[in-house]
């Protein structure tokens, strides 16, 4: 029972992306090795449960994290977004950005602006906090006494005489 995952399109774009060391993979096996990751994922099994033809589930194993950590996914994806950016295919509406994990570059920490900027900038940051304040009562009133919090111990507390144990 063969499980092809891939058309030969599919997979003329990818091989290139596969590297071939002095040792690597036999090309013959680069996709069936490949395809076993894709079964992997797309099924959900544990790879040992990987059906044989895909070749030793271990191979198969060690090729993904091979593949993983030499950035062969992400030059993959990279690859294919070109590739439907020149069909006119991307569509930028299905992007989302996580705000959780996006942190600004290093060289944003220093940002300089131009004087007259800056100055525009703490005027409106003036005129907003006028716009806040109006109506508002002050916060911190001066001739105020701070209210006094009692505080309760246990021979204060009601029913804590020493004639009720």
């Amino acid at each position: 029972m063969t499980r092809v995952q891939l058309t030969d399109g599919e997979w003329e774009f990818i091989e290139p992306y596969l590297p071939i060391g002095e040792y690597g993979p036999y090309p013959e096996r680069l996709r069936g090795q490949f395809e076993g990751v894709i079964w992997r994922f797309k099924t959900g099994g544990q790879w040992r449960e990987m059906p044989q033809e895909f070749g030793a589930w271990s191979t198969v194993h060690n090729r993904f994290r091979q593949w993983r950590d030499e950035g062969v996914f992400g030059a993959l994806l990279e690859g294919l977004i070109a590739e439907a950016a020149k069909r006119g295919e991307v569509d930028l509406s299905l992007v989302s950005i996580d705000s959780t994990t996006v942190r600004a570059h290093h060289d944003a920490a220093g940002m300089h602006l131009d004087q007259d900027v800056l100055t525009a900038l703490e005027k409106a940051a003036a005129e907003e906090g006028k716009a806040r304040s109006k109506g508002a009562a002050p916060k911190n009133e001066t001739d105020r006494k701070p209210k006094q919090i009692r505080s309760v111990r246990s021979d204060d507390a009601p029913g804590a005489d020493a004639d009720s144990v």
